[in-house]
């Protein structure tokens, strides 16, 4: 079970219908994410969630998926910086944090040994979408298994 992540700086600040950021799902393998990491790279303080979507909605442009064990490996999930368009978020934030008004300010979150189930579709995913109002612009890293 290769280990893989995408890391980059978000292009737009989302809102509470539109993520910073996405993994989505194929439907030839389970991607189990086991950690999202969200950096503010602003001086503005804001609020976050990781909720699980069923649809696409309009994504932002295709990130870089590396394998961090295997060369040879070419990661299946899909990672996505800002959306444009809403997905369909299902009910309930699975976590939430707050990052200070202060460059470098963030969150590591950790899923344990089976990591945060990603369903096996490619509409199908997990986003980091800012909690009340608006985002701000954050580095952000999935890592995950699959």
């Amino acid at each position: 079970m290769p280990r893989c992540s995408a890391s980059w700086r978000t292009t737009g600040a989302g809102s509470t219908t539109l993520p910073i950021g996405s993994l989505y799902g194929v439907t030839t393998v389970t991607a189990r994410i086991a950690e999202i990491h969200v950096f503010n790279t602003t001086v503005t303080a804001c609020a976050l969630a990781v909720r699980r979507v069923t649809t696409t909605g309009t994504v932002g442009a295709a990130q870089t998926e590396l394998s961090e064990d295997d060369d040879a490996y070419t990661p299946l999930a899909t990672a996505v910086d800002t959306h444009t368009v809403a997905p369909t978020f299902t009910t309930g934030n699975l976590r939430v944090a707050s990052l200070g008004a202060a460059v470098g300010s963030g969150v590591m979150w950790t899923f344990g040994p089976k990591g945060l189930i990603v369903p096996k579709l490619t509409t199908a995913g997990v986003v980091v979408v800012p909690l009340t109002g608006t985002g701000q612009i954050c580095d952000i890293t999935f890592v995950w298994d699959e």
